[in-house]
């Protein structure tokens, strides 16, 4: 609950951030991918303004989370062997509860062989 009121109160004030940078740079730019000629580029886009930044935004976004993915690789492969020796050994543990049950006696079954307790005779 605490974190979804967090969450909305960074959220409402970016978004109008957003809105209004937008609204404000609406006039359109021409993005060139040719450093030698500015006159005549051989590849140019033109876009709004908004439009360039909200691209970057997304592509920063985009490039941090596949650098933060492969980053935690190691991590994960670790969770997944832990995983697999983890069911292994519960596999195992079964088994072995199952062969101790076997060879147990059953609850209701009395033992062959009683010991006797004696008592010795007092040395009064």
């Amino acid at each position: 609950m605490i974190r979804k009121a967090v969450t909305a109160l960074i959220l409402a004030p970016l978004t109008v951030a957003a809105v209004a940078f937008a609204v404000a740079n609406r006039q359109t730019i021409v993005v060139s991918f040719d450093p030698f000629d500015r006159a005549h580029p051989a590849f140019a886009v033109t876009l709004p303004l908004f439009a360039l930044l909200l691209a970057v935004l997304v592509a920063g976004v985009v490039i941090g989370g596949v650098a933060a993915w492969i980053r935690q690789s190691k991590w994960r492969r670790a969770a997944r062997l832990a995983q697999a020796q983890a069911r292994e050994l519960n596999a195992e543990l079964d088994n072995l509860k199952q062969q101790i049950g076997r060879a147990e006696p059953r609850q209701g079954m009395a033992p062959r062989y009683a010991p006797r307790l004696t008592i010795p005779p007092s040395a009064a």
